[in-house]
């Protein structure tokens, strides 16, 4: 073991009486939340009503959930229906087992659901929240420190991170500091946000153009962590299942970005003016996609 490393938590589930709290699950919760604060400010700032972000959340966030426990249970099949398996853990959530990407990739489902239902925009909703999903996905994957499961090839590097010996996968049961590759997939999400800002406000994005360039830039990172990774997890003709996903993902995403590059956000027009505003109708819901303004 190196001298200087990052250890790993030595424990990522407490008590509260007869109710387990899992770190992972926290820091998930604590995504979600940061993220609808992020999103909130940034819409309102463009001269959107207060609350409707929390109104859209009441269904975004529900569906968001169920599709990252999805999301996991289709990228480790054989985990819960192959030999050997459980299918019953399915319904386990409280053993972990929330993706990140099929959070993000429901919730906007849920959002656009609830927008559809109720006649709002939605085009100015995911300016505002595509850097916040990428924060929340920053902060939602250090669970991965917890539990041990998002780590690389063994590494000496003073910021390597130490996996238990039952923890590690198999064939480096001898190595215990492996590359962090949750901690770079968290510093790239962080810069996501941040590129994702510039870029609206640079080139006028829509709504839909911020989201695809969100999901073809977040799908590119996760997978080369995917990559990266030495865990066991589900192949398909020897490729990891989830590194299929990202790749199909990041290349519609950066194909839909190519095809629609000549649209642009509608001019601000509304309380704020110049990088903000936005055009609402009479029923508060902004009737074009303009851009956020200030950051996060």
């Amino acid at each position: 073991m190196p001298v200087a490393y990052l250890p790993s938590p030595a424990r990522g589930l407490w008590h509260l009486g007869p109710v387990p709290v899992r770190a992972y699950a926290l820091g998930i919760v604590l995504g979600v939340v940061v993220a609808l604060w992020i999103t909130d400010r940034r819409y309102r700032a463009m001269g959107g009503p207060p609350r409707m972000i929390l109104d859209v959340a009441t269904v975004a966030v529900p569906v968001g959930l169920i599709g990252a426990r999805l999301y996991t249970v289709l990228s480790n099949f054989q985990l819960y229906f192959g030999p050997g398996g459980d299918w019953v853990s399915v319904f386990r959530i409280w053993d972990g087992g929330l993706g990140m990407t099929g959070l993000a990739g429901a919730a906007a489902v849920g959002a656009w659901l609830y927008c559809r239902r109720h006649g709002y925009a939605l085009a100015p909703m995911a300016l505002a929240a595509v850097p916040a999903l990428a924060v929340a996905q920053a902060i939602g994957t250090w669970g991965n420190w917890f539990n041990q499961r998002m780590y690389g090839a063994p590494s000496t590097l003073p910021f390597a991170v130490a996996i238990d010996p039952v923890r590690r996968a198999s064939g480096y049961e001898s190595f215990s500091t492996f590359q962090p590759v949750f901690l770079y997939e968290s510093l790239w999400d962080l810069a996501l946000a941040g590129a994702l800002i510039l870029a609206i406000r640079r080139w006028a994005l829509t709504g839909d153009r911020a989201f695809a360039l969100y999901a073809a830039l977040y799908a590119t990172g996760r997978f080369v962590s995917e990559v990266l990774r030495v865990d066991d997890a589900p192949r398909l003709l020897g490729i990891r299942v989830t590194e299929v996903g990202m790749l199909a993902v990041a290349l519609a995403a950066a194909a839909y970005f190519w095809v629609s590059r000549s649209r642009r956000a509608a001019p601000a027009a509304g309380p704020g003016g110049g990088l903000g505003g936005g055009t609402f109708s009479a029923a508060g819901s902004p009737a074009a996609g303009a851009d956020p303004a200030g950051g996060p």
